[in-house]
């Protein structure tokens, strides 16, 4: 796409204008609703059972290599966690939930909030394997992208993970983000270097990305088994 130019007084090349800019507000919501499951505020007392099933020892332990956490391997030291983050502003933590079931699968937040400037990044994603791969899962993932490009007005989303972590940059990129590169030695956890690779979707491209989204969703396209008919890649994005 083609880029429009704009210049000032002295011939110099300058961003577009941006009219009517104000601070966004922070996440503040305790329920996004969805066809296939919603998303609650995570409470300690609430989902700390089902949470359990996803963070504790029971967990693959190949499911942590990414994460900046390790498997929890008390219910106390689990429910103390879950205490801290539920009161936590940023990140927003969010518990996953199957409508169906009424069982919390995993969780994600919005995070690194920055409201004066209109970005925010989707973080602390951690599903159970149940959820993996599923319709909920991207539904997940749409209705807090929904919350922060719609709702909140922020014009930038972002998604960060190890450079290494393959299955996290296939999902992005599926999910209609663009990659925009990697940062080198970012970070140092459990021990070791992380490289991160960064990837956004930005305002102006989300209403594209949102119906594409939306078309894959839509109930039509899976089978009476629950499969799809159609992946995601194959709904396209109009350029």
């Amino acid at each position: 796409m083609k880029v429009q130019l704009n210049y000032n007084s002295y011939n110099q090349p300058i961003g577009s204008p941006v009219s009517d800019w104000s601070t966004r507000e922070y996440p503040s919501k305790n329920m996004l609703e969805g066809m296939y499951c919603r998303l609650e505020k995570v409470e300690s007392s609430k989902h700390v059972e089902a949470l359990y099933q996803v963070y504790g020892p029971e967990s693959k332990a190949k499911n942590w290599t990414y994460l900046p956490l390790n498997p929890f391997e008390s219910k106390v030291a689990f429910l103390s966690y879950l205490e801290t983050i539920s009161r936590s502003q940023d990140p927003f933590h969010y518990a996953i939930i199957d409508k169906a079931s009424g069982k919390a699968l995993g969780t994600l937040a919005l995070m690194r909030i920055n409201a004066e400037q209109g970005s925010i990044e989707v973080g602390f994603v951690i599903y159970s394997d149940a959820l993996k791969k599923t319709r909920i899962a991207t539904e997940a993932q749409y209705l807090l992208a929904c919350y922060a490009l719609d709702d909140l007005g922020y014009r930038r989303y972002e998604w960060k993970c190890d450079a290494l972590n393959e299955p996290s940059r296939k999902a992005a990129l599926r999910l209609g983000f663009t990659f925009e590169g990697i940062f080198r030695n970012a970070l140092v956890y459990k021990g070791r270097n992380r490289d991160t690779a960064w990837f956004s979707i930005i305002d102006s491209e989300w209403p594209q990305v949102k119906m594409r989204v939306e078309s894959w969703l839509e109930p039509t396209n899976f089978t009476a088994e629950g499969e799809q008919k159609r992946r995601l890649h194959e709904f396209l994005v109009q350029k």
